[in-house]
């Protein structure tokens, strides 16, 4: 399993649930020592983790990457793509450079990682392709046309990709986090908020999905707080 964008909030957490239920995992970031420090936590425990620091938006880092990790725990059966770059500010903020960075980490990062990994998928009739969403996914602020038309991007892709490679065998699916993720720091200084995500519980949602039977498979979910109310809107 590769965690693609994995930092300390949910993508330890998908990390940690993945190799509780017995799966090698490899956390992809481009700094090593946050990965490293939970690669070296899952070993310790008895699972089998591996620190990957890569670009994901960096086409022969992501065949490099893949490969080691390949060479080092075998075939990948789950990608979770977790990275996302979010640049606030309108159109009049935001330069060239910042809006073409979050579509290289979003649909283009992950487009690069779909390529290498479905066809070796579809040809083990085995595999799962997760895509971590947003709000910003269905529903664009006015001052984030970066962050929202990458994380429209990454949808569309993962829709396109479903509809390709779900008969074929491989599972893809879009999971919408409709809300704030309590991130550590975020714990720090809010502390348990009742109004956050929590890794944990998301991720627990995660290998739901990426586990379901085929007759069943879900492409989009959509997850939030029990606070919000969105239903009275």
């Amino acid at each position: 399993m590769l965690v693609a964008g994995a930092g300390l909030g949910l993508g330890a957490a998908l990390a940690r649930r993945f190799a509780a239920a017995g799966h090698p995992v490899a956390l992809g970031a481009r700094s090593g020592a946050a990965i490293t420090a939970v690669a070296d936590e899952i070993t310790a425990a008895g699972g089998r983790a591996l620190a990957l620091p890569y670009d994901v938006s960096d086409e022969e880092a992501v065949a490099g990457a893949i490969d080691r990790l390949e060479a080092a725990l075998g075939p990948v059966q789950f990608l979770l793509y977790n990275a996302g770059n979010y640049v606030p500010g309108g159109v009049d903020q935001v330069s060239p450079e910042e809006f073409r960075a979050a579509w290289e980490t979003g649909p283009w990062g992950a487009f690069l990682h779909a390529r290498r990994l479905l066809p070796s998928m579809a040809r083990r009739q085995n595999g799962a392709l997760l895509f971590t969403g947003a709000t910003s996914s269905v529903h664009a602020p006015g001052r984030a046309p970066a962050f929202a038309s990458a994380k429209f991007g990454l949808r569309g892709l993962a829709m396109s990709l479903m509809r390709q490679w779900g008969p074929q065998g491989v599972h893809i699916a879009h999971l919408l986090i409709d809300g704030a993720i309590l991130t550590p720091r975020a714990a720090r200084e809010a502390g348990d908020a009742p109004d956050y995500l929590h890794p944990a519980d998301i991720a627990e949602t995660y290998y739901q999905v990426a586990t379901q039977a085929p007759s069943s498979w879900s492409f989009e979910l959509d997850l939030r707080p029990f606070t919000d109310d969105y239903l009275e809107n």
